[in-house]
């Protein structure tokens, strides 16, 4: 299910989620222009690492340009492909005006990037040791799913479904189409975790545990950050 919109009206401008929409896609742009060499290196120094970040609190040096606990901010800046950019940022812009206007400008923005923070940190408690980069915005957006879930459970999000060859929108309420969402999320983590647990290491290049994790904090912190203190 691909969402195209919701119908949901704000009376404000976004500036907010216009500016991270920006960033990352302008510093996935930058990643293009990289040759491979130099891309591994950018990742290697600004996206999370979670064996790396195990490494720093230990004392040890990881050579990054920037300290390892940065890289859980950094990392929400980063995309691995032009897909897993164009579908994060759809759904930022449909679900991220709303909960802009509902918490301000300054509160969206701080509790945007803590979601992002604790979502990654979801995923390392997982496995530590991991040295699969763990890169993209999905963990911060989730935290705004799971905020927008709860202010506008009845919110109308116009879904694109194919079927085979036909293709055709539906309006499905918001409380269906993100707990549907979250529930994919939680179901493929535990399948990761059984995944470890049988093979002895990390069996998938999505951190769902992240996605997931994201989704929990940002129905959790969301009141915290005036989620429901305006009156319509």
């Amino acid at each position: 299910m691909v969402p195209l919109k919701d119908e949901n009206p704000i009376q404000i401008t976004p500036i907010v989620t216009y500016v991270l929409i920006a960033a990352n896609i302008v510093i996935f742009i930058y990643q293009l222009s990289l040759g491979t060499p130099e891309l591994q290196a950018f990742l290697q120094d600004f996206a999370f690492i979670p064996g790396q970040l195990s490494e720093s609190l230990q004392g040890g040096s990881t050579g990054d340009m920037i300290p390892e606990p940065l890289t859980l901010v950094t990392s929400q800046f980063l995309h691995g492909s032009i897909p897993h950019v164009i579908f994060n940022m759809l759904y930022l812009w449909i679900f991220g005006n709303n909960i802009e206007e509902e918490m301000g400008h300054t509160r969206y923005l701080t509790f945007y990037l803590l979601c992002g923070v604790l979502a990654a940190l979801t995923q390392y408690i997982f496995d530590t040791s991991s040295m699969i980069p763990t890169l993209g915005a999905s963990g911060a957006i989730a935290g705004v799913m799971g905020a927008y879930i709860f202010r506008f459970p009845d919110a109308k999000v116009l879904t694109l479904i194919p079927l085979g060859f036909f293709w055709f929108t539906v309006r499905i309420p918001a409380i269906f189409f993100l707990g549907f969402w979250f529930l994919q999320q939680a179901f493929n983590s535990v399948l990761t975790l059984d995944a470890q647990v049988n093979t002895g290491g990390a069996e998938s290049m999505v951190a769902y545990w992240a996605h997931a994790g994201g989704f929990v904090f940002g129905a959790l912190l969301g009141p915290l950050f005036g989620l429901f203190s305006r009156r319509n």
